[in-house]
């Protein structure tokens, strides 16, 4: 019983440090960039707002939709990632990896190109739509074989799926040039761009997603013994994979309207919180997201400088972070067998 009170302790104080982490992630995001604003300025937009200052109508019109977009989309990734891998049994799993986030921006892509759609809330119904397919492909071409799913066959699925996704992208952005800048957005990722009265409808979806994933966590800790356990344990088994399903494609689906393509989150943030509490979704998930939220916050401070005066696209400083950490997965992967 002790021991159960201290890991309580520890964890939920390291629930208390992240989010401490994340409100400094917030304020660093708001305050830092090719021009920067005094920390006293920065209190002073939120608190006592002056329309004639500069360096508010810098945070409200910029900044502040643009750490409010990096904070979604991160915790929506590593949410959908924590559920993505514990779906699939697959440390490697991720939904950039496994096509999902390609899916997405194709469909947003096309019907930006060919029907001309603007409206955000169109665009989460769509990003829905294409990662569904693209997941359903994904599990489709991975389960192939005499030996059903597999680890290594899923990943290749997931590479070969979003190899096939962005060529179709490639494709349509060659025909349709004229268009090029509206959906670039969406192909290199970025958390700019975004005012805050278009965001803020978005939010209640996302918050959905992610308090339901959190009412699942206990159902989750089961299934993570076996659906043979989970069954005699009184699972629905099918059921909760479905809703799992379903939470990941919509999570992942919000983020791709609201940020476009951007990976690796979604992989990297698991591990990291696993280090830490383990594999009991009350804690991981709730943790994830506010280190994925984090993550993506410093990566958008850090594409700012990194060739200033330009901006790096914000997937670029993501996929720096997260390609050694792919690759190490995989070896560590390869040598347990």
């Amino acid at each position: 019983m002790l021991i159960s009170y201290q890991a309580f302790g520890l964890r939920s104080g390291l629930v208390l440090f992240s989010l401490l982490v994340l409100l400094l992630s917030f304020v660093v995001s708001v305050a830092f960039g090719q021009y920067t604003v005094p920390l006293h300025s920065v209190w002073d937009a939120f608190w006592q707002y002056d329309p004639n200052s500069i360096d508010h109508v810098i945070i409200h019109t910029t900044r502040m939709s643009r750490a409010v977009v990096a904070c979604a989309v991160g915790a929506a990734l590593a949410v959908s990632g924590v559920l993505m891998q514990t779906l699939t049994r697959n440390p490697l799993a991720s939904p950039a990896i496994f096509g999902v986030n390609a899916g997405a921006v194709f469909f947003i892509v096309l019907f930006v190109q060919v029907f001309s759609v603007t409206a955000l809330n169109d665009y989460i119904w769509i990003a829905f739509v294409g990662a569904s397919l693209a997941g359903a492909l994904v599990y489709g071409l991975g389960s192939m074989g005499h030996d059903g799913l597999s680890p290594v066959r899923i990943v290749l699925a997931g590479a070969a799926i979003s190899a096939l996704f962005m060529s179709f992208t490639q494709g349509l952005l060659v025909i349709g040039q004229e268009g090029l800048d509206s959906v670039l957005f969406w192909v290199a990722g970025s958390v700019s761009g975004r005012e805050l009265d278009t965001i803020l409808p978005i939010l209640p979806y996302l918050g959905t997603g992610l308090f339901v994933a959190l009412l699942l966590s206990p159902h989750i800790n089961i299934l993570l013994s076996g659906d043979d356990v989970a069954k005699g344990l009184g699972q629905n088994t099918l059921l909760l994979k479905v809703a799992l399903s379903v939470l990941i494609i919509g999570l992942a689906g919000i983020s791709v309207a609201l940020a476009g393509n951007i990976g690796f989150i979604g992989l990297v943030v698991p591990h990291m919180v696993r280090a830490f509490v383990g594999n009991d979704h009350k804690w991981l998930i709730p943790l994830a997201a506010l280190w994925g939220a984090s993550l993506l916050l410093l990566s958008d401070v850090v594409s700012r400088f990194v060739l200033a005066p330009e901006e790096v696209p914000i997937g670029v400083v993501t996929a720096l972070i997260g390609t050694p950490f792919f690759i190490y997965l995989a070896r560590k992967g390869r040598k347990h067998g």
